[in-house]
């Protein structure tokens, strides 16, 4: 191995260990969802001129980007969509889009990629923006009604069963799938994700995985390292690798003092949003409940039986009530937004469990505190995994378990079904997609706060991002978690069946009771299980069964 990508793999986070393990190793890290090593290390004189020049706007370290930058992105993406669409084509159209206004992302951003988008094509595009909380409720109100009055959304794949496959959308004509390149996307956002029966109804905008995010200069520190060994702690104080050794350093920093002000260790996100804050508890139990020769984890797949009152589930909810009174006060009332954006960001907490948006705000965002001592990995294994099948918790040879949390396959753009009657609104309303999911575009809303992570095999060129302002050791370190998540062998997949969201929002419920100590942690699982059951006979078990099985790839 050459020193040069040696040394590439040590800035990245990985042990002499790791890289000496040989191919296995290599192949997580270079792999970046089928971009290999020549994505990673191919020199900036390949990145295309444009994508140089709109990774400027603002520049990393140049203060958050405004809604005159995104207007000047979206106008500088728009040669794409003038090679199909004539000036004033659309003129006298109109688009109602629905998508969220989280952290001021997302809608936000996509107003301003689009303003040059209606100048340009004469279409007008009217806004529905949600909370994060209120989607799930909003969108399946709309379903149960049959009052879709929307022609856009911006959905992720879980409700694809609930929306695809009732046939409210509209298949993607060939010519976006040329314009947005989609041979581009990382292998596990490649169909079947997208897709419903063979037909493919997703512009994908997103990837998602939750990755480890900690403090570096925390987990460096002497004064803690010396408390760590005074105090017995296991092994060299640093990064935990387990979610064992998390729960071990989060005790052990209540009361402590780091640089003049009192430090905390994990930050767990108790509080119910929409839904969406089940997969936080999720990320603290795959590696104790995705076993490696098992591909289910939150269901039997032959029976659609419910794993989460096993014994791998009730430790990681134990966890969360174990943990929070070493954690900053009320944060029983922390939601994730809350976790990433008003603590780590400004520099209470020493790890997070997020998406990847905390890796791009840390260096872009106004408010972050912590953009030079942040680093990253894929989310923390464990000593044994739980095996459902035979009921005993296992020790792999191996090492640690771990299973990266691929939850919610990532923000995609959908249009409805309720166009495709006029074929001058339904091309207006893909060609609206095609640009906000656009090969360029998509680069600046994975290099800056958008809502969005790296989803493409074009977005792992480590030189674009340095020369957009990113430190080298930083952005390496970064892509990696995001690479190695993606693609794990034993990777919790999100499961894209019908109601997901319905099971997760009850869950989120019965938790908040547990986490606020009415429910013991088993109390907690068992009720939701009951839930769950009832839901899966609501909705129809075999069914679910089938289509289940068949987001696992079984």
């Amino acid at each position: 191995m050459k020193v040069s990508l040696y040394n590439q793999f040590m800035c990245a986070g990985a042990t002499r260990r790791d890289v000496l393990k040989g191919a296995a190793s290599i192949a997580a890290v270079a792999a970046a969802s089928g971009a290999g090593l020549g994505a990673l290390t191919r020199p900036a004189s390949a990145a295309s001129e444009l994508r140089a020049q709109i990774l400027q706007i603002p520049g990393v370290g140049k203060g958050q980007p405004t809604d005159a930058d995104f207007q000047q992105v979206g106008e500088l993406c728009l040669e794409a969509t003038k090679a199909s669409v004539k000036e004033g084509e659309f003129a006298g159209v109109q688009l109602t889009f629905m998508g969220l206004n989280n952290q001021n992302l997302h809608n936000v951003l996509f107003r301003g990629f689009l303003k040059p988008w209606e100048t340009y094509t004469g279409a007008k595009i009217n806004w529905i923006d949600l909370a994060q909380a209120d989607y799930n409720a909003r969108l399946q109100q709309s379903i149960a009604t049959g009052t879709v009055d929307f022609d856009i959304i911006e959905m992720g794949a879980p409700f694809e069963g609930d929306v695809c496959g009732k046939g409210l959308t509209s298949e993607m004509p060939d010519w976006v799938k040329d314009q947005i390149d989609m041979k581009d996307v990382v292998a596990y956002l490649q169909p079947p994700v997208g897709t419903w029966d063979g037909k493919q109804y997703r512009v994908t905008v997103d990837g998602d995985a939750h990755n480890f995010n900690y403090r570096t200069d925390v987990f460096a520190d002497a004064d803690l390292a010396k408390a760590w060994k005074d105090g017995g702690g296991g092994g060299e104080w640093g990064v935990p690798k387990t979610w064992q050794q998390v729960q071990a350093v989060t005790k052990f920093l209540k009361g402590k003092q780091f640089q003049g002000q009192d430090v905390f260790g994990y930050l767990d996100a108790p509080k119910a949003w929409g839904g969406f804050g089940f997969y936080f508890l999720g990320s603290r139990a795959s590696a104790y409940a995705k076993h490696p020769d098992d591909k289910a984890w939150l269901f039997d797949a032959d029976t659609m039986k419910p794993r989460i009152n096993n014994p791998a589930w009730v430790r990681a909810i134990q966890d969360v009530i174990d943990a929070l009174p070493s954690e900053p006060a009320d944060q029983i009332n922390a939601d994730p937004n809350t976790t990433a954006f008003q603590q780590f960001l400004a520099g209470t907490g020493s790890m997070v469990t997020w998406w990847g948006d905390v890796g791009s705000n840390v260096k872009t965002n106004d408010s972050s505190v912590v953009g030079d001592v942040t680093g990253f990995s894929i989310l923390p294994g464990s000593d044994d995994v739980y095996n459902s099948k035979t009921g005993q918790w296992d020790k792999l040879a191996s090492g640690p378990n771990y299973s990266p949390n691929c939850a919610y396959l990532g923000w995609g753009v959908y249009v409805m079904a309720r166009v495709d009657s006029d074929e001058k609104k339904k091309k207006a309303a893909w060609s609206a997609a095609a640009h906000l999911g656009g090969k360029d575009l998509s680069l600046w809303c994975a290099a800056y706060p958008s809502g969005f992570q790296p989803y493409r095999n074009s977005h792992f060129d480590i030189p674009e991002w340095v020369a957009a302002g990113y430190d080298e050791a930083f952005i390496t370190s970064y892509l990696k978690s995001e690479a190695d998540s993606y693609n794990h062998p034993n990777a919790a997949i999100e499961p894209r069946i019908p109601g997901i969201f319905q099971y997760y929002s009850a869950a989120e419920d019965i938790l908040a009771n547990t986490f606020a100590g009415k429910m013991t942690a088993q109390e907690g699982a068992d009720a939701i299980a009951a839930a769950w059951e009832k839901l899966t006979d609501q909705i129809g078990r075999e069914n679910q069964i089938k289509l289940y099985k068949a987001s696992l790839g079984m």
